[in-house]
């Protein structure tokens, strides 16, 4: 068991059998009552959901794992070009705790080895029409990897369901790591005749997501750390209200990546 899987069943397991014995304990209790307004109203001031991994205050702004955004960006370890790495802050959100510089990059060549896309993921992209929307067959090729599942292979196997956490982790690190390169490889298709870019495997995940889709300057690779960064929970507890204010947050100051190739901005 690799390091970060460890942590992630030191921190999660236990707390799963204190929520299981809180439910069975007090599940009876009502949380309120709701409006006709508030259900039309796409459930604002509902209660829909339990998360911890990030909180959307009104006055406070969004706080993940209880750090501000200004804390994170000082705490979380940054790669070239200054932009924290997304892995950091994946990190935190799995364990709770602020990663070392150790940690980020152990999450970065742990998604590298893992960032495999089988070949018939490409071959079936490549059977549809080009003029097919990008998100249907980014769908189509996160559905197309379920050949790779360790979830589907265990359930088939009669897993019990209070391992189901293990193949699940495998999963989704295996899909977070192949995210890239999917998503890399039908930009390309769509909107550059198909000339893809082979990974680079020395690179980070958010500057190699750069890289593949073609942009190899500093500045670029700096601006795709961020962009991702201020994703990472988009579909958590607060889904896109929160990326809304997070990213104002975020961009609170003016952005400008200078490279050899030339300059960016946000502003």
């Amino acid at each position: 068991m690799d390091r970060l899987k460890e942590k992630f069943a030191e921190k999660a397991l236990p707390l799963a059998s204190e929520i299981k014995a809180m439910v069975k304990e007090h599940g009876h209790i009502e949380l309120g009552t709701y409006t006709i307004d508030q259900v039309y109203g796409g459930m604002k001031g509902m209660i829909g959901m339990v998360t911890e991994t990030s909180k959307l205050d009104p006055e406070e702004g969004i706080r993940f794992r209880g750090y501000s955004i200004p804390e994170l960006r000082a705490l979380l370890p940054r790669g070239s070009g200054g932009e924290n790495l997304p892995e950091g802050i994946f990190y935190l959100l799995l364990t709770g705790d602020l990663p070392t510089e150790e940690d980020a990059r152990e999450v970065s060549n742990a998604w590298a080895r893992r960032s495999h896309v089988p070949k018939h993921v490409f071959d079936m992209l490549d059977m549809l029409p080009k003029g097919t929307h990008p998100m249907t067959q980014f769908s189509l090729a996160i559905l197309a990897m379920q050949t790779e599942s360790n979830f589907a292979a265990a359930y088939r196997k009669g897993i019990n369901k209070k391992d189901y956490w293990d193949p699940m982790f495998e999963d989704v690190m295996n899909c977070i790591a192949r995210l890239p390169r999917i998503a890399a490889y039908i930009y390309r298709r769509t909107y550059k005749d198909g000339e893809h870019i082979e990974p680079d495997p020395k690179l980070d995940w958010g500057a190699n997501f750069a890289h593949m889709l073609g942009f190899d300057d500093d500045g670029m690779k700096a601006l795709m750390r961020l962009y991702l960064t201020i994703h990472v929970d988009h579909e958590g507890g607060n889904v896109s209200a929160h990326f809304s204010f997070g990213r104002n947050e975020w961009f609170s100051r003016p952005s400008t990546w200078i490279s050899e190739s030339g300059s960016r901005s946000l502003d």
